[in-house]
């Protein structure tokens, strides 16, 4: 069983009050295309998440989506890395702003990391399911490959929601042959002393946490990568 209060307080910290980070992250996507247009390059990953993947409370190069861009030149593969992600986000969020992220940057592979906040705010689990269908296909018909990543709920959200929860990421995954990370936070809210792991608010994840989450993550993109 993992670390009910660390995940549960993760998902409180990804839900709200993060406006200053959420504006630098929306800010970041916003200049990277023209950023990182400079660089020639095969494929473009698009990460469109929370706060767990917005770098939240890190030193800049700490988090799993820049170890993403280390694990990538170190395999030798040719690609640019846009974080796209804004603390706070939920899936209706995603849905409404993934059209010009995708027009903007032509990714030909996007991660999908959200859902957390809409379980925190006791959204309908039909509405989230729908939401991530709709990203998927959405980055689908503008050519990119998917990976979804999932995430788990404690306890104390009852054992049939939770498990319903869960299970919508890979109903999703499934229906359109989608890449699948059950739990972007194995490794780290399930272990034994998970609280050091996560950074002195108790909330987010620390610098020493990310790896293994890029782990998690990077399992199922790489089958998908050139």
């Amino acid at each position: 069983m993992y670390h009910q209060h660390f995940i549960a307080a993760t998902l409180l910290a990804a839900a709200g009050g993060l406006s200053v980070v959420a504006g630098a992250a929306s800010a970041a996507a916003a200049n990277a295309p023209a950023n990182a247009g400079a660089a020639t390059s095969q494929q473009t990953i698009v990460v469109l998440g929370d706060s767990l993947s917005a770098e939240y409370g890190l030193a800049r190069g700490t988090g799993w989506v820049a170890l993403l861009e280390k694990q990538l030149a170190s395999e030798q593969i040719a690609a640019r890395v846009i974080n796209a992600s804004i603390s706070g986000d939920t899936t209706s969020g995603g849905v409404s702003r993934l059209p010009v992220v995708l027009a903007q940057n032509k990714p030909t592979h996007v991660i999908i990391e959200l859902g957390g906040n809409d379980a925190l705010r006791g959204l309908p689990l039909k509405l989230t399911e729908d939401n991530l269908k709709k990203m998927t296909q959405a980055a689908q018909k503008a050519g990119a490959k998917v990976v979804l990543v999932g995430m788990q709920l404690p306890p104390n959200y009852g054992a049939d929601y939770s498990a319903r929860f869960a299970a919508s990421y890979a109903t999703v995954a499934k229906a359109t042959n989608a890449g699948l990370v059950p739990f972007l936070l194995k490794g780290v809210a399930d272990v034994p002393q998970a609280e050091t792991l996560f950074q002195s608010d108790r909330i987010h994840p620390n610098a020493q946490a990310h790896p293994a989450m890029l782990a998690n993550v990077w399992a199922e993109l790489k089958k998908l990568l050139k």
